[in-house]
């Protein structure tokens, strides 16, 4: 069948071509040409055209079927590279990573949680120059970096509408401050968003898959991925599922909705519970003294919960079955809204007790997902590990320059060097 993308801007047929050849890691022109929906003379000036830029690369010959073998073409991973920066409160990633979706590199700093963006963008700027001269990788070859963090934002202005990592962050200009300091085009993003793109150009997803991913981090987050594209609604501020009300009558949230499910599943709320239950919180040392959980602390103690969970502690293993089943309803919404054909678990949050959360999300999903005898619903734990949502901004920006609209066009995120984005 052939390959078409849905969701945001168009992507170019040239940038379809790329894609797929990316994502089949060897293919042919005459199954490109099929796959694309293209005559052969239209694919061969595509590919003509990609490999004197130097993106693709032919590479031998496949096995013959009957007349002349066809010549493969796969991409040229080292052609081209993203970068991808993770920022939060409690910690910083940045990371490398080239055309193939494969990271080169990565470097980890303290996150932002005291530190103003006059202050951190300039650090940020400065670890990545030192991580590319480090490891050798060209800054011409760059082709922009993926600034992934917390939402809500304003993708016309490039700013974070939440006082997250701290209040100093609102309505800063992040994504032109960051273009000017490294002379890079700056794509600003959500982290689960970055997380469910990442899964795709790692190759661990069929091309034309509808999934899901859910996030856990120092909240709870949400993507959905539609044949390469990530649905972002009418500002990409969309699939929020943390902020899903699951109780009506439920406490106050910071976003203004009442029972929402972070305050029931997220790591915060699994630690308020087990600082509560005085035998767990004394043999694990967990303790709420010095402990802010709006600057992302009590993390270490859901590690924590989540370790001995997985050791076989009972009471730990309680409260983080407690949170699973409570994120296996919200995997049902997902599922049921969107018709999925897999969730992805990312970020460092499900950690040591990923199988845990895999095993109770999917038992959930099987069991209470509306069409669920139209198809099985997959629930997988991320192939990038905890660096997914910084993993996967690089890969937004790879996508964005070189699949997806240029700069100009109607949907353009991206801002440049000292300019704003399009308003169109």
């Amino acid at each position: 069948m052939p390959l078409r993308h849905s969701g945001g801007g168009a992507a170019t047929t040239r940038g379809l071509a790329l894609d797929m050849i990316r994502a089949a890691r060897t293919i042919s022109r005459v199954e490109l040409a099929a796959g694309l929906g293209l005559t052969s003379p239209a694919v061969t000036r595509i590919v003509r055209d990609l490999l004197v830029e130097g993106l693709v690369r032919e590479t031998g010959r496949g096995p013959s079927t009957g007349g002349k073998p066809r010549t493969l073409l796969q991409i040229d991973p080292r052609s081209r590279y993203g970068v991808g920066v993770h920022l939060e409160r409690n910690t910083c990633v940045i990371t490398v990573v080239d055309l193939a979706g494969e990271p080169v590199c990565r470097t980890v700093l303290p996150g932002a949680a005291e530190v103003p963006p006059e202050r951190m963008l300039p650090r940020l700027a400065d670890e990545i120059h030192a991580l590319l001269a480090a490891t050798g990788v060209d800054k011409a070859a760059v082709v922009g970096l993926g600034l992934v963090t917390y939402g809500p934002q304003d993708w016309r202005s490039g700013v974070l509408l939440t006082p997250q990592p701290n209040p100093q962050w609102l309505d800063y200009p992040v994504a032109r401050r960051m273009a000017d300091l490294v002379q890079l085009p700056v794509l600003l993003d959500n982290d689960a968003n970055a997380a469910a793109i990442g899964e795709y150009w790692l190759g661990t997803v069929d091309l034309t898959s509808t999934y899901g991913c859910i996030y856990l981090g120092t909240g709870i987050g949400g993507g959905v991925v539609v044949a390469g594209e990530v649905y972002r609604g009418s500002s990409a501020n969309a699939v929020e599922i943390g902020h899903i009300s699951v109780d009506v009558d439920g406490a106050p949230c910071t976003c203004g909705n009442n029972g929402c499910l972070e305050r029931s599943a997220g790591p915060e709320a699994v630690v308020r519970q087990a600082w509560t239950t005085s035998n767990l919180a004394r043999r694990l040392g967990l303790d709420p003294k010095g402990r802010d959980p709006q600057g992302g602390d009590f993390l270490v103690d859901f590690s924590r919960i989540t370790t001995a969970a997985s050791s076989g502690d009972p009471m730990a293993r309680s409260l983080v079955e407690r949170s699973a089943r409570h994120l296996g309803g919200a995997a049902v919404t997902l599922t049921n809204l969107f018709d999925l054909d897999f969730i992805v678990l990312a970020g460092p949050g499900f950690g040591s007790a990923a199988s845990i959360y895999r095993s109770i999300i999917q038992n959930e999903v099987d069991r209470r997902w509306f069409s669920r005898r139209a198809h099985p619903v997959r629930v997988v734990t991320s192939a990038n590990g905890s660096d997914a949502a910084a993993i996967g901004g690089a890969a937004l920006i790879l996508q964005r320059e070189l699949v997806r609209p240029r700069a100009g066009s109607s949907g353009d995120r991206t801002v440049r060097a000292g300019r704003m984005p399009s308003q169109s």
